[in-house]
């Protein structure tokens, strides 16, 4: 398990800076460098080193309207982005303290998706952002626990309100948790404040003990 907060570089943000990341993860991103202002500050940096790659290389000639039609598609999304945020927004609810595009990823989502029951205590809202990761984000009651388990691949768990422990420590706003298939445990959410986590993934979840044997036999990975 590898536990990050503040530092300066990193494999994450030089994709980022890049446009290379997935879209999963650069959600991530975005939404940690809104509650760390280190890490804002660090894919700043990404982005300096990026542009000076940039600079250094042979510039290609434009088509005839480039300009035009890539302004026309940035007042397209402005205009949908303000819209989705308005009726958010109208809808009131714990969400509109979190950071804003993380909002906007849920307004983005909100046509086809909805909050569904994880556990008792947990309710998980699914984050359609073009991702080949699995995007969600998680509501955790306080005392609330999420079933023990361990991963088939990589997990991201970033704290955006709130916090919980397991078996590694306590996780409060802004930390982010990086788990892989050799790490088990079992978040619970801290008393006093409820807990929303973004949580980016490339493999499923494996419960385990009876919970896992069960999953098993529906035939969940």
């Amino acid at each position: 398990m590898t536990r990050q907060n503040d530092f300066p570089f990193s494999e994450l943000f030089s994709a980022y800076a890049a446009g290379t990341l997935d879209a999963g993860l650069a959600l991530l991103v975005e939404t940690q460098g809104a509650l760390r202002a280190g890490i804002k500050d660090a894919v700043a940096q990404s982005e300096a080193v990026s542009g000076s790659f940039l600079e250094m290389t042979e510039p290609v000639a434009m088509r005839a309207g480039a300009l035009e039609s890539a302004m026309a598609q940035i007042d397209a999304l402005e205009a949908s982005a303000t819209a989705q945020d308005a009726g958010l927004a109208a809808e009131g609810g714990e969400t509109d303290l979190l950071p804003e595009s993380l909002r906007h990823a849920i307004a983005t989502s909100g046509g086809h998706a909805r909050w569904t029951r994880a556990a008792p205590g947990i309710r998980r809202f699914p984050l359609d952002v073009g991702s080949q990761m699995e995007v969600e984000l998680y509501r955790i009651q306080p005392d609330a626990a999420i079933p023990r388990h361990t991963h088939g691949g990589q997990e991201f768990t970033l704290i955006l309100a709130g916090g919980y422990t397991d078996e590694t420590g306590s996780f409060g706003p802004g930390d982010l948790a990086v788990k892989g298939p050799e790490d088990t445990h079992q978040p619970v959410g801290d008393s006093g404040e409820i807990c929303f986590a973004l949580i980016v993934r490339d493999g499923a979840i494996r419960l385990t003990g009876a919970m896992g044997v069960v999953q098993r036999m529906l035939g969940r990975r």
